[in-house]
């Protein structure tokens, strides 16, 4: 099951307070490093994601197209 975002996040966060607290051990570090890194780029492709979702708005015919501000 895929996680969603906000718990990706809590994780991510619970992680670098781990590791910017210095209680840890090196071995232990370089794996929480690593999973800090895995769950960063997974949140950084669901951003990615949820805004190219955000930057499309459905027409009249039904058809996805950019969504443009007027100013």
């Amino acid at each position: 099951m895929e996680k969603s975002f906000e718990d990706a996040l809590k994780e991510l966060e619970a992680i670098v307070k781990e590791l910017e607290a210095g209680n840890v051990e090196l071995d232990q570090a370089i794996s929480k490093y690593t999973e800090a890194m895995k769950l960063a780029k997974y949140c950084s492709e669901k951003l990615n994601s949820a805004t190219e979702k955000v930057n499309k708005i459905l027409t009249e015919n039904k058809e996805l197209v950019d969504f443009k501000v007027e100013e």
